[in-house]
């Protein structure tokens, strides 16, 4: 297993909507071991395959306590989210340094298919169902700071930028 590099804002992987995976091969659970070994080493409770470069629907989140209970999604997507909202700070390693609370949806419903090539679905709520969607939102090539106002946003960037140099 491998620390893989996380892409730096802007690059183009990080807008671009990754392909869905046909299969689970020994070459995706490998990807998805780098990744959980990337997340924990930033630390963070989840990652998406293109934050690292590759364009494919694959993502891992472990929000939990104890770590070790990370869930492998290929190709997730939300089947139903809670009226109710739950704010959090959310950040990206693409973009070291900087955060924003951010509203989602408090729980999900989620299908996917998991490391056994099946394909679940799953309840998420609190932290686990934020870091989902930020995730999917990864693989639609979206930001967490997209879901800011332009007012917001730019100064969460320029703030971003001014760490940078």
């Amino acid at each position: 297993m491998t620390k893989r590099t996380c892409l730096p804002w802007p690059n183009k992987s990080l807008r671009t909507t990754a392909e869905p995976v046909c299969k689970i091969t020994d070459e995706i659970r490998k990807i998805w071991d780098d990744m959980i070994d990337t997340m924990e080493a930033m630390p963070g409770v989840g990652l998406a395959a293109n934050q690292i470069g590759i364009l494919k629907r694959l993502a891992v989140v472990d929000a939990s306590e104890e770590r070790g209970k990370a869930i492998r999604m290929a190709n997730p997507e939300v089947l139903h989210a809670s009226v109710q909202l739950h704010a959090h700070e959310e950040a990206s390693p693409n973009l070291p340094g900087v955060f924003s609370k951010i509203e989602r949806p408090r729980a999900v419903t989620v299908r996917f298919m998991g490391a056994d090539g099946e394909v679940h679905e799953q309840d998420f709520v609190g932290l686990w169902a934020t870091s989902v969607q930020h995730q999917i939102d990864h693989l639609n090539g979206k930001m967490y700071f997209d879901h800011l106002s332009k007012t917001k946003r730019d100064i969460l960037l320029r703030r971003a930028k001014k760490l940078k140099a």
